[in-house]
């Protein structure tokens, strides 16, 4: 963990500061800085007001594995519906161009195993996903900045840290947390979710 030290602040750290948590072992995730430097909080190339804060928490994100198994049936259910529709009325095309039922009937189906294998696989990435505990930073407005940890004690300890230089307008410092990639879609969280570092979000920008 890195932090500012008193002979480089132009004032003294209160009393009832509480040290910085120490930095755990990177074990997943790209490392990013988070810090709180005049009355912002940074979380990498991202800053958010203090004073916009909502809410400072830590919690364990599960994968929605329950939706993720009605909705692969109910994706598979309305293919196939699809699918034997399309071939009955490639059958009753048989009657006037059977090459044309023909060719019909190869591209519905061939689509149809297409779609079966993409459902399997969304079904078999989320079954397959871990939980992750998580520090979620949530704003006035729509965004949440969520980073994580392979040590939940040292995320704990940030709640407490962020929360102190909430009330103390003098109070800095700086720790590495890592990024992490998840879809709201798959995980229990919420729609407006900006997860920092991510790649395969869904949901609103900070």
């Amino acid at each position: 963990m890195e932090t500012t030290g008193p002979e480089e602040r132009p004032w003294n750290t209160p009393p009832n500061t509480p040290p910085p948590p120490p930095v755990p072992p990177l074990l997943r995730g790209a490392e990013v800085d988070l810090r709180v430097s005049k009355r912002l909080l940074w979380v990498g190339g991202a800053a958010y007001p203090l004073q916009n804060i909502a809410r400072v928490y830590t919690f364990t994100l599960h994968p929605r594995r329950m939706d993720a198994t009605v909705r692969f049936f109910k994706n598979v259910a309305i293919t196939l519906s699809v699918a034997f529709a399309l071939t009955i009325i490639g059958t009753v095309t048989a009657l006037g161009s059977e090459n044309a039922a023909g060719g019909i009937l190869t591209f519905v189906w061939l689509s149809t195993v297409a779609a079966l294998i993409y459902f399997i696989g969304e079904l078999i990435s989320v079954l397959s996903a871990q939980s992750h505990y998580v520090l979620a930073v949530e704003t006035a407005g729509p965004s949440t900045a969520v980073v994580t940890s392979p040590n939940p004690q040292h995320l704990n300890q940030l709640v407490g840290y962020i929360t102190h230089a909430i009330d103390n307008p003098e109070a800095e410092f700086q720790v590495k947390v890592e990024s992490i990639t998840i879809s709201p879609k798959n995980y229990y969280f919420g729609d407006n979710v900006n997860m920092y570092g991510g790649t395969g979000n869904v949901g609103m920008a900070a």
